[in-house]
């Protein structure tokens, strides 16, 4: 019996291609303004547990309250894209001083909008920065943004992510 394919090789590519960041780092802070501005971003929409911080915390990684000032002073302007609730999101992004979207539903566009919005930004003038797969890269791929993507921080605590992180493993 032969294996039928449901997409053809071409297809399969495309599909897999959005999984796959432009470009990979071990952490934010690794990443320069040069490296964002080189992709044409003015803008860049941050995810938060374990690209900013350890999952649910409060505290942001050492240094990247530094690394934000330094992306601003090089005329490029942070947003927060979290799939995390008002409560978990707001505190944190008042701690960096920063706009933020909650509820994102990376990802989907809606978030996205809403955050270029917010910025008065185009897909194109944008780059994502997170840790996942399947949120970070692949809404980002959808979106039109170019995007980073950044090793975790920490280990996982949420265990829907856990199983996610399973899923991802062939991929990254």
């Amino acid at each position: 019996m032969a294996v039928r394919f449901l997409y053809s090789k071409k297809e399969r590519r495309v599909l897999l291609s959005l999984l796959k960041a432009d470009y990979r780092f071990d952490s934010i802070l690794d990443i320069t303004p040069e490296d964002i501005k080189r992709t044409g971003a003015k803008f860049v929409l941050l995810d938060t547990d374990n690209t900013l911080a350890l999952h649910g915390s409060q505290k942001p990684l050492e240094g990247v309250s530094e690394w934000i000032e330094n992306i601003r002073k090089n005329g490029i302007e942070p947003i927060i894209l979290s799939n995390n609730d008002k409560e978990r999101i707001e505190p944190f992004a008042k701690k960096l001083g920063i706009p933020f979207v909650y509820k994102s539903a990376k990802p989907l566009k809606k978030g996205f909008k809403i955050a270029c919005r917010k910025l008065g930004a185009k897909p194109c003038e944008t780059a994502v920065i997170g840790d996942q797969l399947f949120t970070d890269v692949l809404g980002g791929r959808i979106f039109g943004s170019k995007v980073f993507l950044t090793e975790p921080l920490g280990p996982e605590t949420n265990y829907f992510i856990k199983i996610k992180r399973i899923f991802e493993k062939p991929f990254r």
